[in-house]
């Protein structure tokens, strides 16, 4: 699993840098001169989404580990791969790395806090994390490659567009091969076989979980087409590598991976059929 986890990382920060390199400052920071659509985006994102998660949990009889993947899970929002997931949709691509930069940032107060809000609730099987611990995880692979990238345009901007394309090209490789590879964990690690044992129960909550937060996000987005499916997919694209590392700080917790993995398959599935029914709404 510490390989996978490196893996993530490395394809997280990768496909940060690519953010940093091909995106202006000031494209990055936009959603900051437009109040609206970023209270509506944090609304769908940081508040809905968990609440979603919170009913879930009182409906449905899960077992400790999924439900406390799915809790961690809508604790920490801001995924690095909402740029790449938002592209493949057709959305404001812009608009996905703003936001997925300024949810970031929030993750250092949000995921403590709505973590503690569902240990308040529900009993969790893993250790509550620090603002700290949260900080340390999102500004290595977050932050500091965006940073880089800023620094080369300002800097060194010849250097910056010889590697642009590259970079991106690689970056794209990379979030290939780490869904081949999530599939073949999903296929061959015993955890991962149980974890699917465990009944369409679980299943079905991850499915929810999804639907509300297509839903959510569509009905927030706003009138501009790319800008709602931006927005819906950023509501289903938790920050699974600060998901996992969350439930690695304790043994127990780490029982709460497969529902991590499985959730990733489901929510590409979910945002594969909501591109398939965008595009015939637009049609």
């Amino acid at each position: 699993m510490d390989i996978v986890l490196a893996f993530i990382s490395l394809t997280i920060f990768t496909l940060m840098l690519s953010n940093g390199v091909n995106y202006s400052f000031q494209q990055l920071i936009s959603l900051s001169h437009e109040r609206e659509v970023l209270l509506r985006s944090l609304l769908a994102v940081i508040v809905l989404v968990p609440i979603g998660v919170v009913l879930l949990l009182w409906v449905f009889d899960l077992p400790p580990a999924v439900a406390t993947g799915l809790a961690v899970l809508a604790a920490a929002p801001g995924a690095p791969l909402t740029t790449k997931r938002a592209e493949m949709t057709g959305g404001d691509v812009p608009y996905a790395a703003s936001l997925q930069l300024v949810l970031a940032l929030l993750a250092v107060v949000v995921t403590p806090l709505t973590l503690a809000f569902f240990y308040i609730l529900f009993e969790l099987e893993t250790e509550q994390v620090t603002p700290f611990k949260v900080a340390w995880q999102v500004a290595t692979v977050t932050f500091l490659p965006v940073i880089i990238g800023v620094l080369l345009q300002r800097f060194a901007p010849r250097l910056t567009e010889r590697i642009r394309k590259p970079l991106r090209v690689l970056a794209n490789i990379l979030f290939l091969l780490l869904v081949v590879l999530v599939v073949i964990i999903l296929a061959l690690a015993p955890e991962a076989r149980m974890m699917l044992l465990v009944g369409w129960t679980s299943i079905a909550a991850m499915v929810i979980m999804v639907l509300v937060g297509l839903i959510v996000g569509h009905l927030l987005g706003g009138p501009k087409r790319e800008q709602r499916s931006t927005l819906a997919v950023a509501s289903i694209a938790r920050n699974v590598g600060l998901a996992m590392f969350i439930v690695a700080l304790s043994d127990v917790g780490q029982n709460s991976m497969p529902t991590i993995v499985v959730y990733m398959l489901v929510g590409v599935a979910g945002q594969s059929l909501y591109k398939i029914w965008s595009k015939r709404q637009t049609a």
